[in-house]
């Protein structure tokens, strides 16, 4: 097990730094592969080209949905989205599209109380106990169902398959609560001496114990570190936190299939969830109870420039709008679909979403949301999933291609998770979805810094949800100095600007496993995004005509 996110799939380790630090050591993916030898984006030479051209950058609405963004953050502030048209919690409805008090956007898992889901359970587990009674021990014949009841009973057969708590899944659970235990208990021994208790292995290797139960503790909490494979610079109380988190996600999931889900939404939202015209609901609370996810994806939207840069002038005009729809679980369909429609009548021009499931009971809602998205020349930047699923076979969503309408969304921008061999020796990722059919092109996602809660705070995180809002800000850089441009054209321009090998059957090794896969094997662009190109591109690239047969890509392949 070389790593607690190859155990734990959408699992992210990551290590809370405080203050200012040397962002041009920790941007990796940013950097130049000319200049640098790394794999980054390229960042600081696009900034380079706006620097060549005597234009003014526009405003770019770019909606974050996501579990939530603390909006207190110093970096994040100053690049909210303010809705113009509403004066700020004065309890009333301004500009009356339904929700009031939406300043800087709207939290769809909240109640008029002010309270707000957390927690939920994932989506298999409610499909699996909403049909229960339905189908469960009967004897049916799919033949005589209709085509919406036949999709409803095939999907009640998946959930009830991969609810089952498998030996494999209760051994890694008793693996990974020993792990916990022996952690918390060795890392109690070093604390008594060390009086530090947010220490990493980095500065746990330069301490000398007086005692000899806290050497043998050393050296202990060393090779259990190790055999995880957890980064050296992760804290000590952020590894106990997040083992806790799993280990309890896990023991819920192992009593899923007994205990239906609580009725959470009901208790707190209470919208008539089968409903979708009952959409006024929620609050104005776009931070939530968990705004770490959302926080470092939209600090990665912003991208902020080190100043050493001096490129003040040029930065993109970008205002970030939060949309509250991820809990800590799967998503509801409901909340997607409306998010997606709210950010879109507010004026965003990019929507990014570093989320995605199994299941979706409710898909047509979400399809039609990214259709109607499509209509108003929005584009959607999806993060492709960290299962290490084949997209090809394996569906994930929301995703571009829909069965119910069988086509596939031209606007949607699917986003792989690439690395470097200076971080794991490969540019691939051990967790990353692929697949030439649905993913269009790979972005930076392993060990990415961006902001945290907190008002300076700042650390790592990885995986596709990293890697997609990468993609987002370079969209909206085109989209800021180049606004004539479609969200088409601004597709087309970031997958024909990717980073390739020169021989594009180079094969790259996955780190996890005995085996390797070509650039173009794992998204349809066949390499890595690169600002610089892309901006090169957008500034003589002809701005096509909008159409309808343009927005959509009928399709009969999948």
């Amino acid at each position: 097990m070389k790593s607690i996110l190859s155990l734990l799939a959408v699992f992210c380790i990551y290590i809370v730094s405080f203050g200012q630090e040397n962002v041009s050591s920790q941007n990796w993916h940013w950097k130049d592969y000319a200049k640098d030898k790394v794999h980054g984006i390229s960042l600081y030479q696009a900034y380079q080209q706006l620097a060549k051209i005597n234009k003014q950058p526009s405003p770019v609405i770019v909606a974050v949905m996501d579990g939530g963004i603390d909006t207190n953050h110093i970096e994040i502030q100053s690049k909210l989205w303010t809705n113009s048209k509403e004066i700020a919690y004065n309890g009333i409805d301004d500009d009356r599209n339904g929700y009031v008090d939406d300043v800087h956007g709207w939290n769809f898992l909240g109640g008029k109380d002010g309270r707000n889901i957390d927690k939920a359970d994932a989506e298999k587990t409610r499909v699996y106990h909403k049909y229960k009674t339905l189908y469960e021990g009967k004897s049916i014949d799919a033949t005589k169902l209709n085509a919406v009841q036949r999709n409803q009973y095939e999907m009640w057969k998946q959930a009830a398959a991969e609810i089952e708590f498998s030996e494999e899944d209760a051994a890694n659970l008793r693996y990974i609560s020993i792990a916990y235990k022996a952690i918390l208990k060795l890392g109690n021994t070093l604390i008594s001496e060390i009086k530090d208790s947010n220490f990493n292995v980095v500065t746990l290797e330069s301490f000398q114990p007086q005692g000899r139960n806290t050497l043998e503790a050393k050296m202990a909490y060393l090779r259990t570190i190790k055999i995880l494979g957890v980064d050296k610079e992760s804290p000590y109380l952020e590894i106990v936190n997040e083992l806790k988190e799993y280990i309890e996600g896990k023991e819920k999931s192992a009593k899923s299939k007994t205990e239906p889900p609580a009725p959470i939404r009901a208790e707190i939202v209470k919208d008539h969830y089968e409903n979708f015209a009952d959409k006024y609901y929620g609050n104005n609370d776009i931070t939530g109870p968990n705004a770490k996810h959302g926080t470092h994806v939209a600090g990665l939207v912003a991208s902020i420039p080190d100043s050493s840069w001096n490129v003040n002038k040029l930065y993109p005009v970008i205002k970030i709008m939060g949309v509250r729809v991820v809990p800590d679980g799967d998503e509801y369909d409901k909340d997607v679909a409306l998010g997606i429609r709210y950010a879109v009548d507010n004026g965003a021009k990019i929507i990014n979403m570093s989320f995605g499931k199994s299941f979706s009971p409710e898909q047509l809602w979400v399809d039609n949301a990214i259709r109607y998205a499509a209509s108003k020349d929005v584009l959607v930047i999806h993060s492709a999933g960290n299962e290490t699923y084949d997209l090809n076979v394996k569906a994930v969503f929301p995703s571009p291609y829909s069965s119910a309408l069988n086509d596939t969304a031209s606007n949607v921008l699917t986003v792989a998770a690439s690395s470097d061999e200076s971080i794991n020796n490969s540019l691939l990722t051990d967790f990353s979805n692929f697949g030439y059919k649905i993913v269009d092109v790979l972005s930076p996602g392993n060990k990415i810094y961006s902001t945290l809660p907190g008002k300076t705070n700042h650390g790592y995180l990885q995986g596709t949800s990293m890697a997609a809002p990468i993609v987002s800000h370079i969209a909206a850089m085109i989209r800021s100095y180049y606004p004539s441009l479609s969200a088409l054209d601004v597709k087309k321009i970031i997958m024909g600007t990717v980073w390739k090998p020169m021989d594009e059957n180079t094969s790259y090794g996955d780190p996890e496993k005995e085996e390797s896969k070509t650039l173009s094997s794992i998204a349809a662009a066949g390499g890595i995004v690169n600002a610089e190109k892309a901006i090169q591109l957008a500034s003589k690239y002809q701005p096509s005509k909008i159409t309808k047969t343009k927005l959509l890509k009928n399709t009969s392949t999948h």
